[in-house]
């Protein structure tokens, strides 16, 4: 299999290039990546010599780009390229919704023009809204996002669906929980306080820290997405989350305990503007329809995470200065000049 994987040197895609070649060494993966500032190739130095991987710095909105991509007899595409953050989005949606929601559309009408095989968007739960103390998002729960960010990925899933529903686009939609686990850009949560706390810097933690996640560890989103890819059914969407239900403070807490770090390090910060309260998944769908289950336990995921953070130091030392962007700028930009 051929497969086009988009946004690959992130945090989430490039994990999940590293286990599909692990899983399927004779698939052939292509990385189309634009290298935004989230975007990183020490991220997958370890597989960068493999005969079937191949690294193409490039844009999902452009089409010609893509075509030439998708027309190389690509099997499949999974798009996890996007902009993420909540808080960028908040000061600059216009890349947002280029990016989320263009760039979908670029994918899709060149996923359709090469009759490609399968189509995976790759989502969020963010994309629900906000949940009170009870209840789960199931797969048929409305749409009703809170934020730029969460608006272009809603405004993606509904678009990826019109163009099943309208042209037969072979599309699934997965739709996951916070993730948590080594390459995290130091924007998020978890890497953020543990690079924070290792260095003695404050945590800065929003309104009083009691905002709910549901958290999974990337290698099980990366098994469940590998599995929809082979086994999931078109047309569907599938909400994958592996249960664990956590505040921000309780995750600040267990940093700190794991760290050996003093709690005086927290500090309340303003909240942000339309800041979700609780976000939690039903996934029961791809449990009994796909047979699909989380293998790693929050405790051994944060375990595995922390100790890849302590021994990674210089990994995310560089990311946090923005070294390695300027060596991306020096080495790709300037190739891409002549």
């Amino acid at each position: 299999m051929k497969i086009l994987v988009t946004g690959g040197a992130g945090f989430i895609g490039s994990n999940f290039i590293r286990y599909v070649l692990f899983k399927h060494p004779d698939y052939q993966i292509i990385n189309l990546d634009k290298l935004t500032y989230a975007g990183n190739l020490d991220n997958l130095s370890d597989v960068e010599k493999n005969p079937t991987y191949k690294f193409i710095r490039g844009d999902i909105c452009d089409q010609d780009l893509v075509d030439s991509l998708v027309g190389d007899k690509v099997d499949a595409i999974i798009n996890f390229a996007a902009e993420t953050h909540v808080d960028r989005s908040l000061y600059d949606p216009k890349v947002f919704i280029e990016t989320n929601v263009f760039g979908t559309q670029v994918l899709a009408e060149s996923a359709l023009k090469y009759k490609i095989k399968k189509f995976v968007q790759i989502s969020t739960d963010e994309v629900y809204g906000s949940l009170g103390k009870e209840g789960k998002f199931t797969e048929e729960s409305p749409l009703l996002p809170n934020s730029p960010y969460s608006a272009s990925k809603a405004g993606a899933d509904l678009l990826i669906r019109s163009y099943h529903k309208s042209f037969g686009l072979p599309a699934i939609i997965t739709r996951c929980c916070n993730n948590y686990g080594p390459y995290q850009f130091p924007e998020k949560l978890i890497p953020l306080f543990i690079s924070n706390a290792l260095t003695d810097q404050p945590l800065p933690l929003y309104g009083d820290g009691l905002y709910v996640r549901d958290w999974i560890y990337v290698e099980d989103h990366c098994s469940a997405v590998d599995l929809i890819l082979h086994q999931g059914k078109i047309g569907e969407i599938y909400n994958i989350s592996s249960n664990v239900e956590m505040t921000n403070l309780e995750i600040t807490h267990l940093i700190l305990k794991n760290l050996k770090k003093p709690e005086s390090l927290i500090k309340y910060v303003k909240d942000r503007p339309a800041h979700d309260r609780r976000y939690a998944l039903d996934s029961s769908k791809i449990r009994k329809e796909l047979g699909w289950k989380a293998s790693f336990s929050f405790e051994q995921g944060m375990k595995r995470t922390i100790d890849w953070y302590i021994k990674n130091k210089s990994w995310w030392e560089k990311v946090k200065s923005g070294e390695y962007l300027k060596y991306y700028e020096k080495h790709y930009l300037q190739r891409d000049k002549t």
